[in-house]
């Protein structure tokens, strides 16, 4: 007998429970494949049984490896949101791995495409040896005693990673590896995470996902991933194993391998829209099981979409269907996949309702009741490309929240732009943005270069994005807030341009580790990886988007500065504040914090108003005094600038971005130090 609950299809070892819901079908009919790359079905079953909106089955004799797919009959009235279309196999939103990719063909499309567009005209041709196929999974795993392994947020250090980029050209991962959950998994690339020191890794999507139109047509991919079109399913673009069955496994793998090396697996999920797009865009699943029920359609017009996401739909997460397969999404990679927390993508889409971002709705209400999600680390993109869409500073306790405006900030500070009171804001933590609601410097994920943007060492060396290469002349990708230039633009230049630039890359990632908050590093950066000044990357699957592993002396100085700098950030006391620190004053002199002004003496108000304040420094205490204080001294400008330490106490200097590394902290012998022009320095006391 079947059951209705739980949704997907469902192996007992002796066959599979087949349950999807449709409120708008007819008739469902389950589409099992004798071999995976058949073009046609081998066995077309009827599901018998309905619960509500639930049509269900047990279907004996099915097993994993199986493939399979649904059709459903139903209503087909593009004006009224209704896109059923039976000569179209969709995918399962519940499947557990999907085999193969599209094939890009007319029929594909539910909807007319020749010799005219028309989508209020059915498109009768069979999509099925077009499309991917979901595959039947044994769960069983042994995970033997692994577990979350729930780091503090404020003890974190997050390595923004995407899996293949990383693994893709790595010399020590055999080759049959490289670009995949295994090659991760491998020796070689948990060595070099351990010596970095980072505690978690953030994978760029990692769901199930396909290309867009535009992109297949030119010929090009969806390299970073966001762009989803299964849940549940680990992508088969990245893994060695070609079984559907084995991906899952070899995912597990390395979430266990991780594990095992003290680093957890965060994941950069995309539930804010779909692979479908827009009301032009391919049948592959959600569209033809229940269109309404999946996507926010315009109310007043549903045959179009409401985009919140700058991807042609907005995935519907007020809908009791919609929002019961995020949630089981995201409770079946903590259970059954055992990763350690999310990163949100454009999360003010997944709580808008009547289109409005409500922070008391369905979703973050759902979340926070739920007794497996709430305990995982949750991290918000808190904007989306709708109007009334940036919520920097809004979200929950609990949450910690991706900071443009610290990224802004430094960026604008180290070009040599005064930034007075901005500044000094984000470097303790952002308590203007997260203190209220008690919330704690840990809900400020610092960053200063992410996935979506330069590199830093473009950062550095490019007046303008170049992203030629996505096809797009050169009109995409954001030119907010760009690089910072020293006479010669791209990657080749005089010495001492080079020098600078990979100096401003060594003070940036001094200024990132020694702030409060939790630092987000993007995976290269540390050894000066370049995307040759594309900031846009996302469709680039090749040596711009691949590390290059071929360091030179100036990628070694920075790798071996990154190190010393997370070793710091984990050991230091000061820096591993739980709590935001307040002033320190004649009542309290050995604790909280203190703002050094340039050229001697503490900040005054006035101070922060100067339209040539392009140093600070600062000290700060650990929250127990007597471990131990640490400043920060940062001089954007083209001249020395002396300081004034805290007195009292026995500064050492642990690190200075002008100087080689040192194993040994050099004492201050006199109440003043000057930091060169361009430069950092970091101290530690008692």
């Amino acid at each position: 007998m079947s059951t209705p609950y739980p949704l997907g299809v469902r192996w007992d070892g002796s066959g599979v429970n087949v349950a999807i819901a449709s409120s708008v079908a007819t008739a469902v009919s389950f589409c099992r494949f004798a071999d995976p790359d058949d073009p046609l079905e081998a066995e077309r079953i009827p599901l018998r049984e309905r619960s509500g909106d639930v049509w269900h089955d047990y279907l004996p004799g099915i097993r994993p490896g199986d493939a399979y797919g649904f059709r459903v009959d139903g209503p087909w009235d593009p004006e009224r949101g209704l896109r059923c279309n039976p000569a179209k196999l969709l995918t399962d939103p519940y499947a557990f791995a999907i085999h193969r990719g599209v094939t890009w063909s007319p029929a594909i499309f539910a909807h007319r495409t020749e010799p005219r567009v028309n989508d209020l005209i059915m498109n009768e041709q069979d999509s099925a040896p077009f499309v991917p196929r979901s595959v039947v999974v044994d769960p069983a795993y042994d995970w033997g005693t692994d577990s979350r392994l729930a780091i503090p947020m404020h003890e974190s250090v997050i390595l923004e990673l995407h899996v293949k980029g990383f693994t893709k050209t790595c010399p020590d991962i055999p080759e049959e590896l490289r670009g995949t959950y295994a090659g991760l998994a491998h020796p070689a690339a948990i060595s070099y995470l351990q010596q970095l020191g980072v505690t978690a890794v953030e994978l760029l999507p990692v769901h199930a996902h396909e290309d867009e139109t535009h992109l297949a047509s030119r010929g090009l991919t969806n390299y970073w991933g966001y762009n989803t079109l299964a849940f549940l399913a680990p992508s088969p673009r990245l893994a060695a194993a070609s079984a559907g069955n084995d991906q899952v496994r070899e995912f597990k793998d390395m979430v266990k391998a991780l594990h095992a090396a003290g680093i957890e697996v965060l994941l950069d999920v995309v539930y804010n829209h779909t692979a479908e797009g827009n009301h032009l865009g391919p049948c592959l699943g959600f569209r033809g099981i229940d269109n309404a029920a999946y996507y926010r359609l315009d109310p007043d017009h549903p045959r179009f979409y409401l985009d919140y996401t700058g991807c042609g739909n907005t995935f519907d997460t007020t809908h009791p269907v919609g929002l019961a397969l995020v949630m089981d999404s995201l409770r079946h990679w903590v259970e059954e996949m055992h990763v350690d927390g999310f990163r949100f993508d454009l999360a003010p889409a997944l709580l808008r309702e009547a289109n409005e971002v409500a922070h008391t709705g369905a979703f973050l209400d759902t979340i926070s009741q739920d007794p497996v999600l709430h305990q995982v680390k949750l991290i918000a993109e808190p904007w989306d490309t709708g109007n009334g869409g940036y919520h920097l500073g809004n979200f929950p306790g609990g949450w910690s929240e991706w900071n443009d405006r610290y990224r802004d900030t430094l960026r604008s500070f180290w070009r040599g732009d005064p930034q007075g009171t901005e500044l000094g804001f984000r470097i303790a933590g952002s308590p203007d943005l997260f203190r209220r609601g008690h919330r704690l410097p840990s809900a400020s994920i610092n960053f200063i270069t992410a996935h979506d943007g330069f590199t830093m060492l473009d950062l550095s060396s490019y007046l303008d994005k170049h992203n030629e290469a996505n096809g797009e002349a050169n009109r995409d990708g954001s030119n907010h807030n760009l690089s910072f230039n020293w006479g010669v633009e791209g990657p080749s230049a005089r010495p001492d341009v080079v020098a600078i630039r990979h100096r401003q890359q060594r003070n940036m990632l001094t200024t990132l580790l020694c702030s409060l908050g939790v630092p987000m590093l993007l995976g290269g950066d540390e050894i000066h990886r370049t995307q040759r000044g594309n900031n846009n990357a996302y469709c680039q699957d090749n040596a711009i988007s691949w590390w290059n592993w071929d360091l030179d002396e100036g990628a070694e100085t920075t790798l071996a500065l990154t190190r010393r700098l997370v070793h710091l950030r984990r050991t230091l006391a000061p820096l591993r504040r739980v709590h935001f620190a307040d002033h320190r004053d004649a009542d309290n002199p050995d604790h909280g914090l203190v703002w050094l002004r340039p050229g001697g003496g503490e900040m005054q108000g006035d101070d922060w108003q100067r339209e040539d304040l392009r140093a600070l420094g600062w000290a700060i205490s650990a929250e127990a005094p007597e471990t131990g204080w640490l400043a920060l001294l940062m001089n954007a400008s083209g001249h020395a600038v002396p300081f004034d330490l805290p007195d009292g106490r026995a500064w050492a200097v642990m690190v200075d971005t002008t100087a080689p590394l040192d194993d040994t902290p050099k004492p201050v012998p006199t109440a003043t130090l000057t930091v060169p022009p361009h430069a950092v320095m970091v101290l530690i006391a008692d």
